[in-house]
């Protein structure tokens, strides 16, 4: 028998080190989460979800692409500073990803695959704070990975 890869695991393991990687690479002070923290100071990344795509390729054969998606909260609001740098951290990640795409195992593949501004982030898990939810200034990141098993 096959010994499978536990895809979802490794994943979620590949985007934390990845960014908490790169942020001791570059001097970043960011704060990284494999899930939803109890509280945020930005800057601040975490694992919000993982997807997965399954296609069969036979009977006992598949291959399986997760995507984690990212959340990367870069300030309060999105003045001209927070917004440089947040260009300045995803065009950092991005080029600093490419020669690690084999972070989440030798047998697959990792990229980072699309990323989206969100200047109105609400954290919807999070309690109210002086009877509001804080809106913060956040880039939306889904890090794909592929594996045959």
């Amino acid at each position: 028998m096959m010994t499978r890869v536990a895809f979802q695991t490794a994943m979620r393991a590949a985007a934390v080190q990845l960014l908490t990687d790169f942020a001791l690479d570059t001097g970043i002070k960011l704060q990284v989460y494999p899930g939803r923290p109890a509280s945020i100071f930005p800057p601040t990344a975490f694992v919000d979800r993982i997807r997965e795509r399954i296609a069969y390729l036979g009977p006992t054969s598949r291959q399986r692409v997760p995507t984690a998606d990212v959340v990367v909260i870069h300030g309060l609001f999105d003045s001209k500073d927070a917004a440089d740098q947040k260009d300045a951290f995803v065009d950092g990640f991005l080029d600093w990803t490419l020669d690690r795409y084999h972070s989440a195992g030798s047998n697959t593949l990792v990229a980072v695959v699309a990323t989206e501004d969100d200047p109105n982030y609400v954290p919807d898990w999070m309690p109210p704070k002086e009877g509001r939810q804080p809106m913060y200034y956040a880039t939306l990141m889904a890090l794909e990975g592929l594996a045959l098993d």
